[in-house]
């Protein structure tokens, strides 16, 4: 690291922007695996209809993913962020917190989506609203995506902390006007 790069970093309260980003790392993991689970383990059976699990919902099947995935991923950046070897680990968590904040957004649209339809339903193409007849599996499946969502709110910050730590290892551009006078 130079000289400059050494000054520039000594700025920023690092200590801190550590503890807060493991914080909310340690945070998104319990989010993640509730979501998950409370998804997982949701299911309604009603005398007229029938059954209604989560499985029956490629949406719902997707943020399961997604949600595992979150929450392994979280694990293993807490582990690694104490772990000195890696060298370009500001840009490798710049990457993949930006990943994983994209896909817990369309994972979370696809649950809103679902969630629009069991409640409102699709006259075109004949499907009713399913949750006047399944009203516990829509109530779990809210408050699931609304830890989901927070989960998510999680991953957006880490993705703005992960960006700040990978760019402010780099001098600001200098204007071109500026550049030009030091030329001269």
């Amino acid at each position: 690291m130079s000289n400059k790069e050494s000054k520039t970093l000594s700025k920023f309260p690092l200590p801190r922007l550590k503890l807060l980003d493991s914080s909310l790392r340690i945070s998104a993991i319990p989010l993640s695996v509730a979501s998950l689970w409370l998804t997982v383990t949701n299911r309604e059976d009603n005398s007229d209809y029938g059954s209604l699990v989560f499985s029956n919902f490629i949406g719902l099947k997707y943020m399961v993913f997604i949600a595992a995935i979150a929450s392994g991923y979280a694990l293993l950046a807490i582990l690694s962020s104490w772990v000195r070897c890696f060298v370009l680990k500001a840009w490798v968590y710049f990457v993949s917190d930006q990943v994983m904040a994209y896909l817990m957004v369309t994972s979370g649209a696809a649950v809103m989506e679902t969630l629009y339809l069991a409640y409102k339903g699709d006259v075109e193409i004949t499907w009713s609203e399913a949750c006047n007849s399944y009203g516990r599996f829509c109530s779990k499946l809210k408050m699931a995506l609304i830890l989901h969502f927070l989960a998510l709110c999680c991953f957006l910050a880490l993705a703005v902390i992960s960006a700040y730590r990978a760019f402010s290892l780099f001098e600001p551009p200098v204007p071109i006007n500026q550049a030009e006078e030091e030329r001269t």
